[in-house]
């Protein structure tokens, strides 16, 4: 028995489970989209980040990575507990011919796993849907969860798909538009840092009638003159 999985998200760049041979390629009749909530890794139930899974497109085209996993059945075995357990969002597996690139006819495996989701909010609870992209980048921009923020993931996985050689355009759009949305959070926070006043450390000066028609507006003493504070 010969175990092969196919990696289209984190595991084309952190596979984390033992293999024997790694090939670069692609399925077809599938396209990649980030539809699938993630509460417990780069998200939480209260803000869930927005990972990537597979959407059923006719003609269309995801490449990634295919790990082939040797040695018998409890290797096997061994890859799938620690496969199923990092890929608890996804609810289907689907088997698929996988091709390698010069070659788009005849398969170089056939009968390769991979992990996806029924897009289907009612029957999984992890399915959040397609939404404006916009909306989408300002969700992976704020989310982070105890392995990290979303963001993270989201250019790791774009830096990744360059690294092959195979760039994904939808990818690269909506990362962009969270580079965007990072950039107005961070002019936000600046903007707002510079209208907040400094408390002064000055006491509360009540002035006498006389005071405030004759002579200087108030004396300060040697220790009052060291403790002023600029309030700007």
């Amino acid at each position: 028995m010969v175990l092969w999985v196919f990696g289209y998200g984190s595991l084309v760049w952190n596979p984390g489970f033992d293999f024997d041979e790694k090939i670069l390629g692609f399925i077809k009749d599938y396209r990649r989209v980030f539809d699938l909530a993630c509460i417990d890794h780069r998200g939480t139930p209260e803000h869930p980040a927005r990972t990537c899974t597979l959407e059923a497109k006719e003609g269309a085209v995801c490449w990634g990575t295919a790990f082939c996993v040797k040695g018998g059945t409890e290797k096997e075995r061994a890859a799938m507990q620690y496969l199923e357990r990092r890929e608890c969002e996804y609810d289907t597996k689907a088997s698929v011919d996988f091709y390698k690139e010069g070659d788009i006819f005849m398969p170089a495996v056939t009968g390769v796993l991979v992990f996806t989701s029924t897009p289907d909010k009612e029957s999984n609870k992890y399915y959040l849907g397609p939404a404006p992209l916009e909306e989408m980048a300002r969700q992976i921009a704020t989310a982070t969860g105890p392995c990290g923020n979303n963001r993270e993931y989201l250019f790791s996985l774009e830096k990744a798909m360059f690294d092959i050689g195979h760039e994904d355009e939808y990818v690269i759009e909506l990362a962009d538009e969270v580079r965007r949305v990072l950039g107005r959070l961070k002019e936000k926070a600046a903007a707002a840092a510079a209208h907040i006043p400094l408390k002064s450390h000055l006491p509360l000066i009540h002035l006498s009638p006389h005071q405030e028609t004759t002579g200087p507006l108030f004396h300060l003493s040697p220790l009052q003159e060291t403790t002023v504070v600029d309030s700007r």
